[in-house]
């Protein structure tokens, strides 16, 4: 006959396997993308904005 002590170590790592299932799914299902809010530096109005002086090469 199993007694309950025999079955918490079972309990628990099956929590621990139904809660990193749960953990993926919602990571999976998360909308939010950082790579697509990523700023890739000034754009072409800052450009005109602000236009480049050549240094010398000499």
């Amino acid at each position: 006959m199993l007694s309950l002590q025999s079955l918490l170590p079972l309990g628990r790592s099956l929590n621990a396997i139904t809660t990193g299932w749960q953990n993926l799914i919602a990571r999976m299902r998360d909308p939010y993308r950082p790579e697509l809010h990523y700023m890739r530096g000034p754009g072409a109005k800052w450009r005109a904005k602000h236009p480049v002086h050549a240094a010398s090469a000499g």
